[in-house]
């Protein structure tokens, strides 16, 4: 008897989500270089071919989080109301993100978020696999942008302005502030950041 192809989706997210959810807890607690393949493998129950089927790498057993806002730049941009600016849209959309707390404004300071972003940030393994996620989005959203270099040059910045708001959020709250308390702040930098933009 044949699995359904639904049914079949769900085991194999499920099991990437077993994965996942196995190595970032170790990691979180034991350190990125000091966890192997082998040690999440078999905290997930799962052989290491297995493993490498779902993450190709190490790094992207971690940056996996990073997937569900790969082209979201692009995303807004191509999604904008009629006669919204590109760049009015994207101001938009990172703001709301503040307004909701999302983790990718930096602007979140559940432990595990902090926890998950100092790894992130201080571990160059991963730094330089999440450059590879940035430059694939500035491509996404250049294109979304238009052609040529005046589209290449916006993306590059808004990307970049969208990356030093949000560490600089993170880094207000690991120095041991909340986000509540740092949220007008984010704001008005954000302000800050568009409009220099424009």
């Amino acid at each position: 008897m044949n699995e359904p192809t639904g049914l079949r989706a769900r085991k194999r997210e499920r099991t990437r989500d077993a994965i996942g959810a196995a190595a970032v807890s170790l990691f979180l607690e034991h350190g990125f270089d000091r966890v192997s393949v082998n040690d999440v493998a078999a905290a997930a129950e799962v052989s290491k071919p297995t493993l490498f089927r779902y993450f190709p790498t190490k790094e992207d057993l971690v940056l996996h989080r990073f997937a569900d806002h790969q082209g979201e730049a692009a995303r807004v941009v191509r999604h904008r109301g009629p006669g919204a600016e590109p760049l009015d849209a994207l101001h938009r959309h990172f703001r709301a993100g503040l307004d909701r707390y999302d983790p990718v404004t930096g602007l979140n300071d559940h432990p595990e978020v902090v926890a998950f972003h100092r790894l992130v940030f201080t571990t160059p393994s991963l730094a330089g696999r999440l450059t590879r996620y940035r430059l694939e989005d500035e491509e996404a959203l250049a294109d979304a942008l238009g052609e040529g270099i005046r589209a290449r040059l916006l993306a590059a910045q808004v990307l970049a302005v969208q990356r030093v708001l949000a560490r600089t959020n993170w880094q207000r709250i690991a120095d041991g502030r909340t986000a509540h308390d740092v949220h007008p702040e984010a704001v008005a930098d954000a302000g800050l950041a568009f409009a220099r933009l424009r």
